[in-house]
């Protein structure tokens, strides 16, 4: 081979490199370094916005309070789990001394009643918007499919599914209250009514974006493929396995990703508006509480809920990735 040729070779394969190097670059600068960008643009902004609000309760927090009362809020959370702790061993103690004394004695354990931290209402949050969320779906995915095959069925649900579709938390809350009040009568309940309140009104509130968009992904399959499903005189279970599902799953979770953040917006009204445990219950109380430290509190938990809202949506897209067929098709 001679040198023109080898030049051209390695030329080439210069090239080539070039271009996988830009490209590889272009992807880190826009996954990373641009919403980098962003956020320290935000945070500088909201650091200057900050220095010229002036509240009764003081100067509106900067990142710099939010970030202390972080670390408040956690070492808060330390010092309660420290005590539930001693408690117990208190207890553990106090029962192990009467066993000595008295073989009959009948132990008693006594949950520790201490006040709920701030991590601690993020998990009552989360299971909470987890099983409302999971509720809707179980009955919004079924309904959405049938309302999707079947157009009469569709005409007929469809004005109560935009009547109740816009309809609030604040209004659904009240009366779901007081159904449960009614309805869940029991001396040693499985769940509180608190959870149950909260749970519902997620589930009624996040119900319709998933029936609208998976009646719509049903109802606008591919004619080819539903003359398939004909050709090969499948059954409807077998149809709505095979055919259904894989070409709407897209649409459907398009509606379960707008189901999902409904869920917890509405979480955080109803639980500020019914003082259920949770996030919400946390933003109120120290709205009410009024202290110096309230605002930085309110803004660490507002935080907080935009970083937790959009790890739920990630996840969604992820599990979305992971059954469509089309991953090309995911948009995130």
């Amino acid at each position: 081979m001679s040198s023109t040729a080898v030049n051209m070779n390695r030329s080439t394969m210069t090239e080539k490199m070039l271009k996988v190097f830009k490209s590889t670059l272009s992807k880190i600068t826009n996954a990373m370094l641009l919403p980098v960008i962003g956020i320290t643009i935000f945070v500088f902004l909201w650091s200057i916005a900050a220095q010229s609000i002036h509240t009764s309760l003081g100067e509106f927090p900067g990142p710099n309070a939010v970030v202390k009362q972080f670390s408040s809020l956690y070492s808060e959370h330390v010092a309660e789990r420290d005590k539930a702790e001693a408690f117990y061993q208190r207890q553990d103690k106090r029962n192990a001394a009467k066993l000595a004394k008295n073989p009959q004695y009948v132990t008693k354990i006594r949950a520790y009643t201490g006040k709920e931290t701030f991590l601690d209402q993020i998990i009552t949050s989360l299971i909470t918007v987890t099983c409302g969320f999971l509720v809707a779906a179980m009955i919004a995915i079924p309904l959405g499919i049938w309302m999707g095959l079947n157009k009469r069925l569709n005409a007929s649900f469809n004005p109560i599914v935009q009547i109740f579709k816009p309809v609030s938390p604040l209004a659904w809350l009240p009366l779901v209250t007081m159904v449960v009040s009614a309805l869940y009568v029991s001396d040693d309940p499985m769940v509180s009514k608190s959870f149950l309140t909260s749970m519902i009104t997620v589930s009624l509130c996040s119900l319709w974006p998933m029936v609208i968009n998976t009646s719509i992904g049903v109802s606008s399959i591919d004619s080819d493929l539903l003359n398939v499903s004909k050709v090969l005189r499948l059954s409807t279970f077998t149809h709505i396995k095979k055919i259904v599902l894989p070409a709407s799953i897209p649409m459907i979770f398009t509606g379960m990703r707008l189901s999902f953040s409904v869920a917890w917006m509405v979480l955080i009204a109803a639980e500020m508006l019914a003082q259920n445990p949770g996030l919400g219950k946390f933003v109120w109380d120290e709205f009410q509480n009024g202290s110096s430290d309230s605002l930085a509190r309110i803004m660490a938990a507002v935080v907080v809920i935009g970083f937790i809202g959009f790890l739920l949506d990630r996840g969604m897209l992820q599990l979305q990735r992971k059954v469509s067929w089309n991953k090309s098709s995911v948009s995130v």
